[in-house]
């Protein structure tokens, strides 16, 4: 099994999973895809900035260095605005996954997730050449000859990045925007996340992205069910000891919205762990975040979910879902209590009934005025 580059933790600053050392990882990567017609990259389900920027430098680095066709794909669907306005501003073409060819002489990479962590819907059996991320989540790498996972960096694009410095190629504006932008989106307010490279990377990128794309990306328009969906869920918010809070937002319009809640309940003053919870589709989606540097919010996670669904994150802040037998609103408030029960424990916190974000006072007002 071939391993990535920049195993070493040389000015991480943190700790994680680094799957080994090689001199230049992006040469072997070459060397074994030029084998191949094509090469398919492929992502989580719900794609994220950073796992769109690294498909779209991949092949960036593909067509120039072998010539050969690349295949962007989409697993899931574009829920941020943000997300959506990064495809539109860079006019990119994804495939949806259950259109995708299979053929195997076409090569399949994965970025910004792994196998058997039960973030992507690609057929079992298929065989992946490489594997490119940056989470701790310990996948099912077996057989796979290219793998490079480095938890000490903040972000997938980051990786992706110095494959283009390794091989000489500069991104074009385009390119730069959105390694740019993944890169920026998954360190952003987690700057002790971030390493040197990341750093280093964003630096380098800057004067290189179009800023005028970068503005319409960060601050696209939202739609209304956003606020709805806010509103819902700062009224189903309680505060456990002073540090803990946890946020039901019922109906998600879409799955990441869950991530940037709990985003905003971290900013209250004193608070240390957030969690928000909300079904989307047949699953219960969880955003957890936490102020502590050395928190392992991805490993406390998985131990409050799990064998109920799957979970997993960085030392911050973490994600997971969980099916839904029954979409019944007893069926999920049961499941929810159980979570709660099962945080609470884990942050050694005393069960306890939780404090309204929002009085019920200032509720009822609210609906009668």
């Amino acid at each position: 099994m071939e391993r990535g580059s920049n195993g070493s933790r040389n000015g991480s600053g943190r700790g994680g999973q680094v799957s080994g050392v090689a001199e230049c990882s992006s040469t072997r990567l070459l060397q074994g895809l030029a084998r191949y017609k094509g090469v398919r990259l492929v992502s989580h389900i719900n794609p994220d900035p950073d796992s769109l920027g690294s498909m779209v430098g991949l092949a960036w680095l593909i067509r120039h260095k072998l010539g050969l066709p690349t295949q962007l794909t989409r697993d899931g669907i574009l829920g941020r605005a943000e997300n959506r306005a990064l495809v539109e501003c860079l006019d990119l073409e994804l495939v949806p996954i259950e259109q995708v060819d299979w053929s195997r002489d076409l090569a399949l990479v994965m970025v910004d997730s792994q196998p058997g962590t039960g973030r992507h819907n690609i057929p079992e059996d298929l065989p992946i050449y490489g594997v490119i991320d940056h989470h701790e989540t310990a996948g099912q790498l077996r057989g796979i000859p290219y793998v490079d996972i480095r938890a000490d960096v903040g972000a997938t694009c980051t990786i992706v990045a110095s494959y283009l410095n390794e091989q000489g190629i500069v991104p074009s504006s385009d390119v730069a925007t959105a390694l740019f932008y993944g890169i920026e989106s998954e360190i952003s307010g987690y700057p002790r996340e971030a390493c040197r490279l990341d750093d280093q990377t964003l630096r380098q990128l800057y004067p290189l992205a179009d800023q005028d794309k970068l503005a319409r990306i960060r601050y696209a328009p939202l739609p209304l069910a956003y606020f709805e969906a806010l509103l819902q869920a700062l009224q189903n918010t309680f505060i456990y000891d002073d540090r803990l809070i946890l946020s039901w937002a019922d109906e998600l319009p879409q799955p990441e919205l869950a991530g940037e809640i709990a985003d905003l309940l971290m900013r209250l003053e004193g608070i240390e762990w957030s969690l928000c919870a909300g079904v989307y589709e047949d699953r219960l989606i969880l955003s957890l975040r936490t102020a502590h540097a050395r928190g392992r919010a991805g490993a406390l996670l998985q131990q409050v979910v799990g064998d109920l669904g799957t979970a997993g994150g960085h030392d911050r802040r973490a994600g997971g879902a969980i099916p839904l037998s029954s979409r019944s609103a007893s069926a999920v408030e049961k499941l929810c209590s159980l979570l709660r029960k099962r945080l609470l424990q884990a942050l050694k916190i005393d069960e306890c009934r939780g404090q309204r974000l929002v009085r019920r006072k200032e509720l009822l007002a609210n609906l009668q005025a």
